[in-house]
């Protein structure tokens, strides 16, 4: 996008900014929307138009992570009716929170269980709504199951090891093929200390990192011919993330040099405010930087899409209308400068839709000092509108 035009947006979106949040396009904020009269003007309990159309109004979708939990109800789940009605209200697209990952469906060496996950892909079928992968390998000795990190490759390890890898990402792309068109191929695949890819025993079985994620990619590529492949990564724009940019980056790159059919690379968008920046009176953003990192991955040819948003607030204060107000404001600033690349950029997805339902509330690094809970998506606990779904909907509708 030409840069006058970058320059157009951000001065129209400073605008509404000066305006308070809370107070700005949107009757709901603070409101429960089970409360009478607090829906929309036809009736709907949940704001008009949805995050989902707003998002289809420059073509891409708005969704969610949901999970599988059979016999429980109380969970950001399929099986919690109040929580769908909330997922049908808002999202176009769901992807599967765990349910996909190895640990889940992969318990034995031969054995798969795809159970809950069909579950998740029964329920977007007959909800008419769209479907991501996530995840074909995270390559991670920690979410490897046990059975992997401790498996013996025989005599011929190479083999074997890509035996194991291509039979599972062959299982899971031929049960769901027809269904889901875009799949995070590998996740989260960078040891920063090292400024490599990390080392797990199917690496140390076939002789490099590289060669992994290689096969995990082209072996997708085999199965799937018109399907995004997407390499994902918890990358931001704070300060901290820097180093973690430029790994990334080479990590990229090297794919692209290798003839790796990698199509996006999926930007997880946990934001985070672990300190104030005094200029702003939000979490410290590195914006120049920013702009670089994403350029350099558009001029790989590379599509971009936001995976797993939410927004970490633990240097925020415990007051919920100004914690909510400045999760509202950094966030308008992240999706500023987002859809700036809007021809590059695809489907947003939430890491959740309430606050209770999301990760981050026993996510060590993001808990809060003073104990209460992070206020990190659209919706709080009591599944109230709040000023972060007012602020995305006011960026997606520009």
């Amino acid at each position: 996008m030409p840069r006058d035009l970058r320059l157009t947006r951000r001065d129209a979106l400073t605008g509404l900014a000066a305006i308070p949040l809370a107070g700005c396009a949107s009757s709901y904020a603070g409101r429960s929307v089970l409360e009478p009269g607090a829906g929309s003007a036809n009736g709907s309990p949940y704001p008009k138009p949805s995050l989902d159309q707003l998002a289809r109004k420059n073509g891409r979708r708005f969704g969610s992570a949901v999970a599988s939990t059979p016999g429980r109800t109380d969970q950001g789940s399929i099986q919690n009716a109040r929580y769908m009605d909330l997922i049908r209200a808002e999202c176009g697209i769901v992807v599967p929170e765990n349910e996909m990952k190895w640990q889940t469906v992969r318990p034995g060496p031969d054995a798969f269980d795809f159970s809950r996950m069909d579950s998740i892909a029964a329920w977007a079928k007959q909800n008419e709504m769209a479907l991501r992968g996530h995840t074909l390998l995270w390559h991670r000795p920690q979410w490897f199951p046990d059975w992997l990190n401790t498996y013996d490759f025989g005599a011929n390890p190479v083999a074997e090891a890509e035996r194991l890898l291509t039979d599972h990402i062959r299982a899971v792309t031929r049960r769901y093929r027809g269904q889901i068109q875009s799949y995070d191929v590998v996740n989260e695949a960078i040891d920063h200390d090292r400024n490599a890819p990390i080392e797990t025993s199917l690496s140390r079985a076939m002789g490099s990192p590289e060669a992994v994620i290689d096969l995990a990619f082209h072996t997708a590529r085999e199965e799937l011919p018109d399907a995004q492949l997407v390499y994902n990564d918890y990358m931001s724009w704070e300060p901290d993330h820097r180093k973690h940019c430029d790994d990334v980056l080479r990590f990229l790159e090297g794919m692209v040099k290798r003839g790796t059919p990698v199509d996006a690379l999926g930007i997880q968008s946990h934001i985070e405010i672990f300190a104030i920046d005094p200029a702003t009176g939000v979490g410290p953003y590195l914006e120049r930087e920013w702009r670089r990192f994403l350029d350099e991955v558009t001029g790989m040819g590379l599509r971009l899409l936001i995976t797993e948003f939410d927004v970490k607030d633990r240097a925020l204060p415990a007051n919920v209308r100004e914690r909510d107000q400045k999760v509202a404001e950094f966030s308008r600033r992240y999706f500023d400068l987002m859809l700036e690349y809007g021809d590059h950029l695809d489907d947003i997805l939430a890491w959740g839709m309430t606050d209770t339902f999301n990760w981050l509330q026993y996510f060590e690094p993001a808990e809060r000092p003073d104990g209460l809970q992070v206020r990190g998506t659209p919706y709080s606990s009591d599944y109230e509108v709040k000023p972060l779904r007012t602020a995305i909907a006011e960026q997606l509708d520009f």
